[in-house]
């Protein structure tokens, strides 16, 4: 399990310091308890922020101070401390390592009190080469993560339901000032915020005529373009200067509609564009020039073409594409070329083999860096295209037809892979047996995959499934009836699915620590063995009937019995 928030303060834990300095020895009078547990719990947790609070506080017994304080917590800070607290932080920042800090800085450019995922995070790092890595990228960038949240730097926002993973992250008010602050000094690197300009169209574009220096915004349309830095203050005629120096472009908005168009051709050493916020109308061919490129991420309309030309971008790690509606998108067969991919992600996509597989010709085509890979459609299943992407770790499979049985009993060939995700896919192939998954299989999820449910004895076999989610449509009929000892090291069980009648026996799911249950509608009972499982932790109820909550106390009252 990772440390989570355990060094930051709860509600009570809050409470208690502040009440603690902010009245020390005397008698709480008791028109300040209420304000004062607000007051508390706006400081988020973080010790530095709760004692620079009730340390001014201290001198203040007027209820309307305190009510003013409770309105705007961290404007009291930034207003009325004497530097105690920008000290005590840039004592701890100073003492990170030159990549930690720079991390850190980081969350500076993402919008103030944003909550940020994970993956958009770490995934950037590393294509900005913050982190001076060569094997597991993903893994080190993972624990630069979970060392600034070990200091009290980045708050958790959420994490997976295992407990092994932050899904998404923040850093507070105060922490996001210090970042500011050490942008603003620009010296390891520069953030210059681009200015949109307006068609008559209604749409938006992005200009490379006008740059501005960075300055902390609260609207809800922010481009941001991060640039090496310089020896020297750079002026309103260091335009082409600025372009040629730009590594990353990203683009944040809260509630705009409009579509962005580029001017891209002048970024020639951009390393980052994220345009995940805001809709594009297409592939942009412009970027087909940026060969510098490492991480690419959009947000497209319904008709999405990607050029042959694509394998111009020989340094590209992550590719990311977010558009409505279920049509495949069709990858060209150039894209094997790019031997640094790592990430490839896109609604659903058909990847053709590479060219010239065969025993002496194109042994070298295949993505050898690969991690993700998501969501891929059916018809990729021969044994040759499994080979070239045998090291892929997290796998997403989606298509209304399996043809044959070729790609799932291919999937035992995946050597590293850990995670898998089936979505709309035809339960007529699905293996007869645990050995068509690899043994290294941690996490499995089911979503429309119309499976009986005892098919699930299948995967019960796995020897190391941690995680099983069962989402829409999993399994048909409603009847669960496990028929083997199975689940032996699963964790974690969501169900989603119109499951009616459940019954288990004394050796399934033995050291099951969460059960989500959601939308089970029909379901009234949990099997009461549950409660004989020691290591059951959790149970979490979202949309089910007032009898399945009974059942779970029942469960509860069962174990403390025990």
């Amino acid at each position: 399990m990772i440390s989570t928030q355990m060094n930051f303060m709860d509600k009570n834990e809050s409470w208690s310091l502040f009440k603690s300095l902010a009245f020390a020895n005397e008698a709480l009078p008791s028109e300040f308890e209420t304000i004062g547990k607000q007051i508390a719990e706006k400081c988020h947790g973080l010790p530095l922020t709760i004692v620079v609070v009730a340390g001014l506080l201290k001198s203040k017994r007027s209820i309307e101070d305190w009510e003013n304080v409770a309105k705007d917590v961290k404007s009291f800070v930034t207003n009325y401390h004497d530097k105690q607290c920008s000290r005590e932080l840039g004592l701890s920042y100073n003492h990170l390592s030159s990549d930690l800090k720079t991390c850190l800085m980081h969350f500076g450019i993402f919008p103030e009190d944003s909550e940020i995922p994970v993956k958009r995070l770490v995934r950037s790092w590393m294509a900005e080469g913050f982190l001076q890595l060569e094997n597991d990228l993903e893994g080190e960038a993972e624990k630069c993560l979970q060392e600034l949240v070990d200091r009290c730097l980045v708050l958790v926002c959420k994490i997976s339901l295992d407990g092994t993973k932050i899904r998404s992250c923040k850093v507070h008010d105060l922490i996001y000032d210090l970042c500011v602050r050490e942008i603003q000094r620009e010296n390891i690197f520069i953030v210059n915020d681009i200015v949109l300009g307006l068609l008559y169209s209604g749409c938006v574009y992005l200009s490379m005529q006008i740059m501005q220096p960075f300055k902390r915004v609260t609207g809800d349309e922010i481009c941001r373009a991060l640039l090496t830095p310089v020896h020297r203050q750079l002026r309103d005629h260091d335009n082409n200067d600025l372009l040629k120096r730009t590594r990353s472009i990203f683009y944040f908005r809260a509630y705009s509609i409009s579509v962005l168009k580029l001017e891209l051709i002048h970024f020639k050493l951009l390393q980052v564009l994220d345009l995940s916020d805001i809709k594009i109308a297409g592939f942009p061919q412009q970027i087909l020039r940026l060969v510098w490129l490492r991480y690419l991420s959009l947000k497209c309309r319904k008709n999405f073409y990607i050029p042959p030309e694509i394998c111009r971008l020989w340094n590209l790690q992550a590719f990311i594409v977010e558009k409505p509606g279920r049509s495949v998108i069709t990858i060209p067969e150039e894209i094997w070329r790019l031997m640094q991919f790592r990430h490839l992600k896109l609604p659903e996509f058909n990847l053709p083999n590479p060219p010239n597989v065969s025993a002496d010709k194109g042994s070298h085509m295949g993505f050898s860096n690969i991690q993700t890979i998501s969501f891929l459609s059916p018809c990729c299943r021969t044994k040759e295209f499994i080979m070239r992407i045998q090291n892929v770790k997290e796998l997403g499979i989606r298509g209304y037809w399996i043809y044959s049985d070729g790609l799932l009993n291919n999937l035992v060939h995946l050597q590293q892979l850990e995670t898998l995700s089936l979505a709309d896919c035809s339960s007529r192939f699905f293996p007869a047996s645990a050995k068509a998954f690899r043994e290294t299989l941690k996490k499995l999820k089911l979503e429309r995959t119309w499976l009986s449910w005892s098919d699930l004895d299948i995967i019960a076999e796995l020897p190391n499934l941690e995680v099983l989610k069962l989402i829409d449509g999993a399994c048909h009929n409603n009847e669960w009836h496990p028929n083997v000892r199975g689940f032996t090291r699963l964790n974690v069980l969501l169900i989603e699915n119109d499951l009616k009648y459940w019954k288990v026996t004394d050796d399934n799911f033995p050291v099951l620590e969460c059960l989500v249950l959601k939308k089970c509608r029909y379901l009234k009972e949990i099997p009461i063995e549950f409660a004989d499982i020691h290591s059951l932790q959790l149970i979490e109820l979202t949309g089910c009937l007032p009898e399945l909550g009974d059942s779970a106390v029942r469960i509860q009252k069962e174990q403390q019995d025990l």
